[in-house]
């Protein structure tokens, strides 16, 4: 009996979704030294586009509060949410709480910024088609008034 309770033990324990937050679909990368952001953001490019797939996939993770700074995808980009709580905000609209499995469309040519909740980390895969028209437009830094307009 205490063998079974055991293994029922540390099966809980292994498929429980903090343990699977822990490993995470992707390697978590490298800690970005970029000036783009606010807070520690760890990225792996996981495709780079070519001629045959011009589709760049690369997954960040972001610490609680870390934050992208204002951008611009001229092409358009999707985002996967696959950990986690964040905030997605394109300007002049109001900020858009996201969580694991949601997915965001940012709009060619469309000034906006992403990032994590001030308590949870968040991880996302992002998607960029047409990698030569697609050089991301990097704009000034997302405010602390900005940022803390979330309601959530």
């Amino acid at each position: 009996m205490k063998k079974i309770l055991y293994l029922i033990t540390l099966l809980v324990t292994i498929a429980s979704p903090r343990a699977i937050a822990q490993t995470g679909i992707f390697p978590k990368g490298e800690l970005s030294k970029t000036n783009n952001h606010t807070g520690d953001v760890w990225l792996v490019e996981l495709n780079k586009a070519d001629s045959v797939i011009n589709v760049a996939l690369a997954s960040p993770t972001f610490a609680p509060g870390a934050k992208l700074d204002w951008h611009i995808h001229p092409a358009g980009q999707i985002l996967m949410i696959t950990e986690g709580t964040g905030f997605y905000q394109e300007k002049g609209k109001a900020i858009q709480v996201v969580h694991k499995g949601d997915v965001i469309k940012c709009t060619p040519g469309i000034a906006h910024w992403h990032g994590a909740s001030p308590k949870s980390t968040f991880t996302y895969i992002a998607a960029s088609t047409n990698a030569a028209k697609n050089k991301t437009v990097w704009l000034e830094r997302v405010t602390k008034s900005e940022y803390n307009n979330a309601k959530y």
